[in-house]
């Protein structure tokens, strides 16, 4: 018989082991929750509006050669007035204006001009038009382009049912339109400009009352045709005081494709002056500023850029 110590130290062999004990699982660590940014909203592309004045004239291939330069560039194209020599008359239309700046007429916004109303009531220049250019008969209009504002006034004071004057009904419109689109910045297109240093036209005192609401109202710039140079002005006042601070800058563009004109003697706060190039102006409009440049035909070597920020 085996001694009991040596039999239970047998027994403590062979029997099973004991499990070894498990750890306790580590406790679950959440993971961050990924950090998300708000968008920034991308700012608007500013608008662009390209044009001139003083355009086709069958005599002329200005015309054609300022046509160039709207098919390379984007935008609104506006003119301004003397759309179709010599008379705005349908056939002037269809032979001069059609073959050329017709073929951007889809993007085209128009001012009507003193050859425009040769043809009584100008006619044939709403009837091309469409309503392109506003309530038939009146001429003027306003639209947007980007953030801007632009107002389209009729220069034509003794064709335009009851002129240019105080308490005209384009007066009267204008104001309200002003009122009702108080956007920051905003730009007046017309025929007849009321500073101008060329020789051919003086200047246009009739739309005094027009632009001394333009300038009541804050208004940035005023373009005009007529003239058939390209000028610019320093920030003036109605009265033609400059005004770095809230005045208006007038711009002459009648250099789209008429024979051009000479200047005379400079009008004060004239900065500018080109007579012997033809070419359009772009307008880049952004939110609260503006860029303009002058883009000549080919073989012009005339330019004329800048900026400048809205009141």
């Amino acid at each position: 018989m085996l001694p009991v110590l040596l039999v239970a130290a047998l027994a403590a062999c062979t029997s099973p082991s004991a499990p070894a004990p498990t750890a306790a699982p580590a406790p679950a660590v959440a993971s961050p929750a990924p950090t998300v940014s708000a968008a920034t909203p991308a700012a608007p592309a500013p608008a662009v509006l390209i044009g001139a004045g003083d355009i086709a004239s069958c005599d002329s291939d200005g015309d054609s050669r300022t046509l160039a330069l709207l098919r390379r560039s984007p935008g609104t194209v506006f003119t301004l007035g003397d759309n179709a020599y010599p008379d705005g008359s349908r056939r002037d239309f269809r032979r001069c204006y059609g073959p050329t700046w017709g073929q951007v007429k889809a993007r085209t916004r128009p001012v009507a001009g003193n050859h425009d109303y040769r043809t009584r009531g100008a006619a044939p220049y709403f009837d091309y038009f469409g309503a392109a250019a506003g309530p038939r008969g009146r001429g003027y209009y306003s639209y947007e382009a980007g953030a801007w504002h632009v107002v389209v006034l009729n220069s034509n004071c003794t064709a335009v049912p009851g002129g240019c004057g105080p308490g005209s009904a384009q007066q009267r419109w204008l104001r309200a339109d002003l009122a009702a689109h108080p956007a920051v910045c905003t730009v007046a297109m017309m025929h007849s400009p009321l500073f101008t240093s060329a020789a051919t036209h003086p200047p246009a005192t009739e739309v005094r009352p027009l632009v001394r609401t333009l300038y009541d109202a804050g208004v940035e710039l005023m373009l005009a045709g007529h003239n058939h140079v390209y000028e610019r002005f320093a920030p003036q006042t109605p009265t033609g005081r400059r005004d770095p601070a809230r005045g208006i800058r007038a711009i002459v563009v009648g250099t789209g494709g008429a024979a051009l004109y000479p200047f005379g003697r400079p009008a004060p706060n004239s900065q500018v002056r080109d007579d012997d190039t033809f070419g359009v102006l772009r307008l880049t409009l952004g939110r609260r500023s503006y860029r303009w440049d002058f883009l000549s035909v080919a073989g012009g070597d005339f330019t004329d850029s800048g900026t400048g920020d809205c009141h």
